[in-house]
């Protein structure tokens, strides 16, 4: 099944199945196992680990990148690239974190529930918001998804147009079937 879906005038090649030529298409898919495999391995070590910190991660990382390119399924330039997307996949899961902290924070907030428990767990889920929401900001400006770049399942909405691509699995970002523009953000 064909990892991309467009919401807005359907491409004949996607609608097909032929995102890429089939020469491309193995190699396409063998990039995006091997990214699968990275993040398969990061969480691993991240999950053996006692401390579990934004340093964790960036070591775990490091490890799974170094351990992977030893093995020789794949070079430390790749593995470098790799490590560039999960971070940038990371920063989004944040930007997601913050909206949904920011929509308990409206749905919990003390007027709305009223004193006792539910105004203190509000009060609790609000500090965690604005915690959330400032990590967000750092990563708001880092955040755009290029064609050729690998990115998780996700909807993709091209910055040019607004073509939305819907992605069902990991892959190769395509250039934006309605405009050919290369750059998108992710939501999920």
């Amino acid at each position: 099944m064909n990892p991309v879906e467009s919401e807005k005038k359907p491409d004949p090649e996607i609608v097909a199945g032929d995102l890429v030529g089939v020469a491309e298409q193995g190699e396409h898919g063998h990039h995006e196992a091997l990214y699968d495999r990275f993040a398969e391995r990061v969480r691993e070590i991240f999950d053996a680990g006692q401390e579990k910190s934004k340093e964790a991660m960036e070591k775990a990382m490091e490890s799974a990148r170094e351990q992977l390119s030893a093995a020789g399924e794949f070079s430390a330039e790749q593995g470098e690239v790799f490590k560039r997307f999960m971070h940038r996949d990371l920063e989004q899961t944040a930007r997601d974190m913050r909206t949904l902290g920011q929509e308990a924070k409206e749905r919990l907030h003390p007027a709305r529930l009223g004193a006792g428990a539910l105004s203190s767990m509000a009060r609790l889920l609000e500090a965690t918001g604005l915690a959330l929401q400032s990590l967000s900001r750092k990563a708001e400006d880092a955040l755009h998804y290029n064609t050729g770049d690998i990115t998780t399942a996700g909807t993709l909405t091209c910055t040019h147009c607004g073509q939305t691509l819907h992605l069902k699995r990991t892959t190769k970002i395509p250039p934006c079937p309605s405009c050919h523009g290369t750059e998108f953000r992710k939501g999920y």
